[in-house]
């Protein structure tokens, strides 16, 4: 039966293509772009969402393929760029990728309240929804994606059914098969009428695929930890661009990075710089010991120069927040503390501890791959153990507070191997909710530094006391700093209320005044 339905496939895929290219491309070969005529007849997946989505129906996937071809072409999606859009549409975080709903898809959010509508600038945004989506299918080909509508907040300025009506189109001509649901928050009663329009727009098959939901009841559709506190959820993120926030994490340079000469260049550099530094602190017989290591280091294996690196780090104190997560406690919790540029502190230190009785994988990524080296970035913690991972720039390249880091830690069975080889496999067949995710910002700090501590020789002459007292004391600064935002905000508005108040109260004597001598 299997063998059955891939030989009717893989007949289908082939009848569509060979009608495709005789009856549509042959006589108007200017009509589409001739990468996805190319990308047509190399791609199964591709071929195969159009046949899904109309039932198998050659005939009438032809008609979307024709279609949803010539859409692409007038819209330039292959040459979509971040710099093909307004810079104000990136800033204002109206559309963007962030999160994943309870069943691993990717949630593709449209802030409607920062929506207005203006044919001026219709064009821009739905460019703007073309560049994330085909960025998207680029990058996870054929995974579906949840679009979260949120009304909070929205007006009637912000109604535009032309709008709505492309993204309708978007999933059911241009992205077949992309969409696993589209969840409504917080409707205003006034749209109900429109959103009947809108499952008109749908189809009878697409139908179910809505959702109306409420701060009460979203939660059975997204967890809280990437729901926003307006829904009722625990997720931290604020939007701000740049960079693009698409949680586009990619591996960071110390898997597959430079090449292995300049890797092991610059590791001899940093164990010799770091070794400069310690030798400031330690006394005479430390110094004479750890200058002998340091001219072993031309003659020993990388292996050994990181387990050098890995004893040495052990002499710094462990950063004192930590994310108590059920797989693995992180620390530093939330932020990465670099030195400034001036500070010359190039390293910040990661420690996770297996809170499990199994072996954990975990693997790093970032949002700025070309920036950062982390050692390890893709390995193993056994149970109750704990590892040092080291991050620091490459190349000169500036921190930027703007960057993240993304931890993935998932259990493996006993039996599992924890080579290279055996953690690449573990990481394709993993279920998605079987992973633990923790995410990091990155944090610039000019002049003391909190015990997040960055690896230079001054962590060793600073006592425990001084650097606790230290990090409670930025917190407190940083406490207090959001409170006088806070009284400002409110004193701006209470300023605001009282002018209008004034303005109406004013408006009332000159009109009683007016009568009362009319």
């Amino acid at each position: 039966m299997a063998e059955y339905h891939a030989q009717n496939k893989a007949k289908l895929i082939s009848e569509t293509r060979r009608r495709f290219e005789a009856e549509y491309v042959t006589d108007k070969p200017d009509k589409y772009d001739t990468r996805d005529v190319e990308r047509l007849q190399q791609d199964d997946n591709w071929v195969e969402s159009y046949l899904i989505w109309r039932h198998n129906i050659v005939d009438e996937a032809l008609k979307m393929l024709d279609e949803s071809f010539q859409w692409r072409k007038e819209m330039c999606v292959n040459d979509l760029t971040e710099s093909s859009i307004p810079r104000w549409l990136l800033e204002i975080g109206g559309i963007y990728l962030h999160g994943y709903d309870k069943e691993g898809n990717k949630l593709f959010w449209i802030r409607v309240k920062y929506h207005v509508k203006d044919h001026k600038t219709m064009l821009d945004k739905k460019k703007l929804i073309a560049f994330w989506l085909e960025r998207y299918a680029k990058r996870e080909n054929g995974k579906p994606v949840t679009v979260m509508f949120d009304l909070s907040e929205t007006g009637i300025n912000s109604i535009d059914m032309d709008f709505v009506r492309f993204i309708i189109n978007c999933f059911k001509v241009y992205y077949p098969k992309y969409l696993s649901k589209m969840v409504i928050f917080d409707m205003p009663w006034i749209m109900n009428a429109a959103f009947k329009i809108v499952k008109s727009w749908l189809g009878p098959e697409a139908v179910s695929l809505l959702k109306f939901t409420s701060k009460s009841d979203i939660q059975d559709y997204v967890s809280v930890e990437y729901l926003p506190p307006h829904m009722g959820g625990t997720d931290p993120f604020k939007y701000s661009y740049p960079p693009l926030v698409d949680d586009d994490f990619q591996t960071p340079l110390c898997e597959n990075g430079p090449i292995a000469s300049e890797d092991e260049a610059s590791s001899k550099e940093d164990l010799e710089s770091d070794g400069k530094e310690t030798l400031e602190t330690v006394s005479n017989e430390e110094q004479t010991t750890l200058l002998k290591k340091i001219n072993l280091t031309e003659h020993t294996s990388k292996a050994e120069e990181n387990e050098k690196v890995d004893s040495k780090m052990k002499a710094f104190k462990k950063p004192l927040s930590v994310f108590k997560g059920p797989l693995l406690h992180i620390s530093p919790a939330e932020e990465l503390y670099f030195g400034s540029t001036e500070s010359g502190e190039k390293k910040t230190l990661i420690v996770l501890t297996n809170v499990t009785k199994n072996i954990v994988a975990f693997k790093v990524r970032t949002t700025a791959p070309e920036k950062y080296r982390v050692k390890p970035s893709n390995s193993s913690c056994d149970p109750g153990a704990s590892v040092d991972i080291v991050v620091s720039p490459h190349g000169g390249l500036t921190v930027s507070a703007q960057d993240r880091f993304l931890i993935m830690a998932a259990e493996m069975e006993q039996s599992s191997g924890t080579g290279p080889a055996e953690l690449t496999q573990f990481w394709k067949e993993v279920p998605r909710n079987k992973v633990m995710e923790h995410r990091l910002r990155c944090h610039i700090v000019e002049s003391s530094k909190p015990t997040t501590l960055t690896l230079k020789d001054s962590a060793l002459a600073m006592s425990d006391k001084t650097s606790e007292d230290l990090y409670l004391q930025l917190s407190r600064l940083l406490e207090s700093s959001r409170k006088l935002e806070d009284q400002v905000q409110h004193c701006i508005w209470f300023q605001q209320l009282l002018l209008s108040l004034t303005m109406l109260l004013l408006a009332f004597v000159i009109s009683f005044f007016y009568l009362l001598y009319s």
